[in-house]
């Protein structure tokens, strides 16, 4: 899968440190899949949920949420947010 853009992934991780290990870990296994579908993905990431058209990912043990737009079809992943868990429990990602 193609990553857009892992920058989000960098910034996020360079203010919160703690999220760097599970960052990494998240996009090497994005990159090395080639999912065709959400049921393939939750064989790799069995917490994921889908969001209306978004995926949610949890993050380092719910650190952290990453908010993602998966084009199966075209094998790229959108990052769209990746936020705390307090950030994320606010529902301002869903506007």
């Amino acid at each position: 899968m193609h990553i857009i853009t892992r920058k989000r992934l960098n910034d996020f991780a360079d203010k919160h440190p703690d999220t760097r290990n599970p960052l990494n870990h998240w996009y090497k296994q994005i990159k090395k899949s080639d999912f065709i579908s959400f049921s393939e993905l939750r064989k790799i990431f069995p917490n994921a949920d889908q969001v209306g058209k978004l995926t949610v990912f949890n993050i380092g043990g719910n650190k952290a949420r990453l908010i993602a737009a998966i084009h199966y079809n075209r094998g790229k992943v959108y990052i769209r947010a990746i936020l705390t868990h307090p950030e994320y429990d606010k529902n301002k990602w869903k506007e």
